[in-house]
């Protein structure tokens, strides 16, 4: 297929020789102040699982952020033991009841915006603080999630605190990142005092795996400015992909670190038995009972029993239901090295805890109007935070057979505030609003009936449940007989049960690791101790760029003919790098070249555009988007013919693009002279 640049549509050698006819050459982009030829390569053979590129550095400790939407936490691992995982200290502060092994998403800055505290220190501050005073206070709570509805994320996006005062997002995100950084080195240091360079430390950075590009990048960005790493030492921090994590994590488990909820009686909230596990996979393990050495050398290898009683090839969902999404991966187990595969591309959307936060407030505004609600929480954003928490604890003992009301505090500010914004009382409102379900008690609460919590659990609920049976209609999970349930919103009694009740009867097996709301984190310290342990993944886009081919009259519109120096031209051609839902593996490589479009030309930008079709012809095609830009910096060529006796100024600058690991990623090389050439892609400068 003849391909050439766009803007520069005379002849670009790539060869030995100019005498050599020229190589068709499609561009980066069109319409590009500085385009380039692109010489099309053979995509190159997938190299073994662990090849990842140039030798990476030895680290000495993996220590893994789970950053979340509602609670975030840090654990570690020594690479002299890497499957012995180190939770991160108890934190100070926090609600009676509550296990510390996290701690909430919060972080306070003072009125002039330099940090302050997080977590659950950040929290308590603030609700001490006068409430004049907390007006002038940055006080931000499950901001994550501003990152993933974005569409039109930058570096520049702004965040809102709860008080409506905005600063960069960018600077909230390192702020937070930061803290996790000194406090896990001040950790690291009091266990390993020897441990004193920065640069041992590999860090791993949890995100949803349906997460775009641009989010991943911003994570990273952040990274930066909080100092984990540095750009040129990029490699020493990974992006983990959520439900990824939890699946290296769980194909560790034994079977007695696993809850059957297909076991549970209704109604109790004790573990399922081990055995109601173990009799599901009888079969299984029967017919593997012949090659007793492979269910050996698994279980050897560090993969758990559950995967060694299973046959090789066996698959599995994991349903990440987190504080913000529910995000879902398919995987299947590879023997003899218990890698993993994605079998579908990653699923899934903003279906968290945090929407049944969501239908609270509603509620709030039904019964006392939508305006004061809005109101309140500007004028008075530290008794707003009071009545969250008070809601939350609440929330969290909120199950399917519960039988008894549920009593929410009203902090005295609140109906204060009411009071005098309304002209009555709360309960006076309570009597007036059209909610029967929710009365007011004479210890000053909130008091909810069973029905009440059900109903603001209900939508949430059935939106994950909507996705995951959504994932199960699809071809490649037929035959599906097994889903873990993990996050943190899976402890809920209320999303358990109805799971269980909806999937149960499709014959799905709805299993539930022992320490759930932990399984993401300790998942990423797995996966930063062998990254190459997911072999295979889904691109969930096709990526690609623009170029002009050959004019072929009945084939091209005709709108897209471009006729120049007499040569009949057919604009916008979308050329693909990789199709959506394509298996890629890890560190298989997409090569194409590039050729300076002038002779001492120093940077070469090549637009990529996305779509979600397998099958687009044009970058003008409906859902064909520009999604980010392809840079080359290239240093001052000397002067002369080249080695390859190349004209001076036509140089072929080799980029090869990867698409089977967390992030998308690129390198190059300048042939001629075989140094690294400065490459990265941009998805954030839109």
């Amino acid at each position: 297929m003849l391909a050439v640049p766009e803007m520069d549509l005379q002849g670009l050698y790539i060869g030995s020789s100019p005498q050599r006819s020229p190589v068709p050459s499609p561009p980066a982009s069109p319409r590009t102040q500085e385009s380039c030829g692109i010489a099309p390569l053979t995509p190159s053979q997938s190299p073994k699982p662990e090849a990842r590129g140039p030798q990476q550095a030895p680290f000495s400790v993996v220590v893994a952020i789970d950053f979340g939407t509602t609670s975030s936490g840090y654990a570690f691992s020594f690479a002299s033991d890497p499957e012995a995982i180190h939770m991160m200290r108890k934190w100070e502060g926090g609600d009676p009841g509550v296990a510390h092994q996290k701690t909430p998403t919060c972080l306070l800055l003072t009125p002039e915006g330099a940090f302050h505290s997080f977590g659950y220190t950040a929290r308590d501050y603030y609700h001490d603080l006068d409430p004049e005073e907390a007006r002038d206070w940055l006080y931000f709570e499950k901001f994550k999630m501003k990152i993933h509805s974005t569409t039109d994320l930058t570096l520049k996006t702004q965040l809102e605190a709860v008080n409506g005062k905005k600063m960069p997002a960018l600077e909230v995100f390192a702020h937070a990142l930061r803290f996790f950084k000194e406090h896990a080195l001040q950790e690291l240091s009091e266990q390993c005092p020897s441990l004193l360079e920065k640069d041992t430390v590999r860090w791993v950075l949890t995100v949803p795996a349906i997460w775009k590009q641009p989010a991943k990048q911003f994570m990273r960005e952040a990274a930066y400015l909080a100092g984990l790493v540095s750009r040129e030492n990029a490699e020493q921090l990974l992006i983990a992909l959520e439900p990824e994590a939890a699946s290296v994590y769980c194909r560790k488990l034994r079977l007695h670190q696993l809850v059957d909820l297909s076991s549970r009686a209704p109604g109790r909230g004790c573990l399922g038995e081990r055995r109601s596990i173990d009799s599901s996979f009888r079969q299984a393990r029967e017919q593997l009972r012949r090659s007793r050495h492979s269910r050996t050398f698994l279980v050897e290898s560090g993969v758990g029993e559950l995967w060694a009683d299973l046959q090789a090839g066996d698959r599995y969902v994991v349903a990440d239901c987190g504080g913000g999404t529910v995000d879902l991966t398919v995987h299947q187990l590879e023997q003899p090295h218990g890698t993993l595969k994605e079998l579908y591309k990653a699923s899934g959307g903003p279906c968290g805890a945090v929407g049944v936060d969501l239908a609270f407030e509603q509620l709030l505004g039904r019964i006392f109007g939508e305006d004061f609600i809005t109101t309140f929480k500007r004028q008075r954003p530290a008794a707003w935070v009071d009545l969250t928490i008070a809601f939350e604890a609440r929330k969290r003992t909120a199950g399917p057979h519960r039988t008894g009301a549920l009593n929410i505090s009203l902090p005295f500010s609140f109906i204060d505030f009411y009071r005098k914004q309304g002209g009555h009382n709360v309960e006076t409102a309570l009597r007036k609003s059209s909610v029967n379900f929710v009365k007011w008690s004479s210890h000053g609460m909130l008091r909810m009936t069973c029905e009440a919590m059900n109903e603001l659990f209900q939508p949430t609920v059935s939106g994950i449940i909507q996705h995951i049976e959504a994932l199960l209609e699809r071809p490649e999970v037929q035959g599906v007989k097994l889903l873990f349930l993990v996050g943190g919103f899976a402890e809920s009694a209320m999303l358990q049960h109805a799971v269980q009740a909806a999937l149960g009867a499709r014959g799905l097996r709805v299993v539930v690791p022992h320490d759930v709301a932990l399984t993401i984190l300790k998942g990423a310290v797995l996966f930063g101790q062998a990254p190459g342990v997911v072999r295979v993944r889904r691109s969930p886009l096709t990526y690609g760029v623009g170029v002009l081919n050959r004019f072929v009259a009945g084939v091209h519109p005709p709108d897209k003919l471009l006729v120049r120096d007499g040569r009949r031209w057919c604009t916008d051609v979308f050329e693909r790098f990789v199709a959506a839902e394509q298996s890629v593996a890890l560190g298989e490589e997409v090569r194409r070249s590039y050729c300076p479009a002038r002779p001492g030309q120093r940077r070469v930008l090549i637009n990529l555009y996305c779509c979600a079709a397998e099958d687009a012809r044009f970058i003008t095609d409906p859902g064909v988007r520009k999604c980010g830009a392809l840079s080359l910096e290239l240093e001052p060529a000397e002067g002369g013919p080249d080695a390859a006796g190349a004209p001076p100024g036509r140089r072929e600058i080799r980029a090869a693009m990867q698409f089977g690991d967390t992030e998308i990623k690129v390198t190059a090389i300048d042939v001629s002279t075989n140094r690294s050439v400065r490459a990265a892609i941009d998805f954030l400068s839109n």
